[in-house]
């Protein structure tokens, strides 16, 4: 992000380099900010979250919530600003963010414009959200489905962990997992970047180490 910033200053400086008479580009001479990579991703193969979400079976809003991260890859804000408005047929469409600031309740835009997106979902994940909203007790259709916090599901990942022995992961890395799944099915950069609303396949990228199998596949295969 901090990296992101900074390249945006430098772009304005530079066209006052060269448009407007400025000498220096200065965000080019104080030097880069923020990391180029980030540490390690964590992220369960799907056997790992298959034995992890058996805990939640006891807490439907905690199952269904930790369903929705790790087989569409949306994020936890993108979660937890669902309504049932948003549940078509098939589909979720991810048109908001939700963050607690200051105590209050806050609905912002996606994180960035390709956030905003539409989200195919498998029949079995259709099937399931729409028996929990039939549960919900006089719901609106424009009301929050998953009326808990980042800090709730952080919580819970704490607790199924524990209770299964599962590696510890933070609750954002299911969408690395899911990226990950995706990848391991072999589809492309791009088809990925589209479907989780990455800016742009050089994030998708980032993800291919997990996999260095690959190569002894397109070996075979050749």
């Amino acid at each position: 992000y901090l990296k992101t910033l900074h390249n945006q200053l430098s772009a304005v400086f530079n066209h006052a380099v060269r448009h407007y008479g400025l000498k220096a580009n200065p965000a080019s001479q104080a030097g880069n900010m923020g990391k180029a990579k980030n540490g390690e991703m964590q992220f369960w193969t799907k056997d790992e979250y298959l034995q992890f979400i058996e805990a939640m079976i006891d807490k439907p809003r905690s199952f269904y919530a930790f369903e929705m991260l790790y087989w569409t890859g949306i994020r936890e804000g993108e979660l937890l600003a669902l309504t049932p408005a948003d549940f078509e047929k098939q589909t979720v469409s991810i048109t908001k963010s939700y963050q607690r600031m200051k105590g209050r309740d806050v609905i912002t835009d996606p994180k960035t414009p390709k956030s905003n997106r539409v989200v195919q979902m498998p029949s079995f994940l259709c099937d399931e959200i729409r028996d929990y909203i039939k549960t919900l007790y006089a719901v609106q259709p424009d009301d929050r489905i998953f009326q808990v916090t980042k800090s709730y599901l952080f919580r819970e990942m704490e607790r199924g962990c524990k209770e299964t022995g599962v590696k510890r992961i933070k609750v954002h890395g299911l969408r690395h997992s899911h990226i990950s799944l995706l990848i391991d099915m072999g589809f492309s950069a791009l088809a990925i970047a589209d479907r989780v609303g990455h800016e742009s396949i050089d994030i998708t990228y980032r993800y291919a180490h997990l996999f260095p199998t690959r190569q002894t596949e397109m070996a075979n295969k050749l």
